[in-house]
């Protein structure tokens, strides 16, 4: 099956060594380009994108505004946003994953790693190592308002939905751990863990585990350790 690929980003330059790269692997193709986030929002619907690899920084509407609008448009629930930035450490990568982006990736990666995220995005897996996102998310939600209360009233009360083992199993994925890590810790199989995983993003309605861990922090089970 081919993954149809959209690549979204204002310097025709980046665009171009993008399509080259995606076009060269036997899975995968580029549908589409677009030079911001309106263009980028139409083409994912023209042409049925799996993925959108999505720059942020974007003339008009910005890559963040797009992603919302994918995101939030039930006929693109499949889509993947993969969110490319410059710097990996950016306060708008946070807000990106909360808009329903399935992660991000550095400019800088190897080709290698660019074709992997777009893979595990696909996939419906968090695109990047789970710690790396994890650690990011902590950092930005540790700088909130403490006015705010540290906690989302409205997604700590979706988390009464939750079973005992799923809040578990939630407390692990916002570790950074993967499925084969939890069942070690937790003594259950593989397939157990990911069956709480999925069921834990029905009821938290997330996209995927980058969303679950947003959610996890968001909501004050998990708390953010501040160096």
């Amino acid at each position: 099956m081919t993954i149809r690929v959209l690549l979204a980003d204002d310097q025709a330059l980046l665009r171009s060594a993008f399509r080259v790269l995606v076009d060269s692997e036997p899975d995968m193709e580029v549908v589409g380009e677009a030079s911001d986030g309106a263009e980028a929002v139409r083409l994912t619907k023209e042409q049925q994108a799996d993925v959108v690899l999505m720059d942020i920084r974007m003339p008009g509407t910005d890559g963040l505004a797009a992603t919302r609008m994918i995101s939030a448009d039930p006929g693109l629930a499949d889509v993947r946003v993969v969110i490319l930035t410059t710097f990996e450490v950016d306060d708008y990568v946070v807000q990106s994953l909360r808009a329903g982006a399935s992660g991000f990736l550095g400019k800088g990666a190897e080709p290698e790693e660019l074709l992997n995220a777009i893979r595990i995005a696909a996939g419906g897996q968090a695109l990047l190592s789970p710690a790396a996102t994890t650690g990011l998310i902590a950092r930005f939600l540790a700088t909130d308002d403490p006015a705010d209360g540290d906690s989302d009233p409205a997604r700590g009360e979706r988390l009464d939905s939750l079973t005992v083992r799923e809040r578990e199993v939630l407390v692990q994925v916002a570790g950074g751990h993967s499925n084969d890590e939890i069942a070690e810790r937790l003594e259950v199989s593989p397939l157990t863990v990911k069956t709480h995983v999925n069921r834990a993003m029905a009821k938290l309605g997330a996209r995927d585990r980058a969303q679950l861990v947003v959610t996890a922090y968001e909501s004050g089970l998990v708390r953010p350790r501040v160096e």
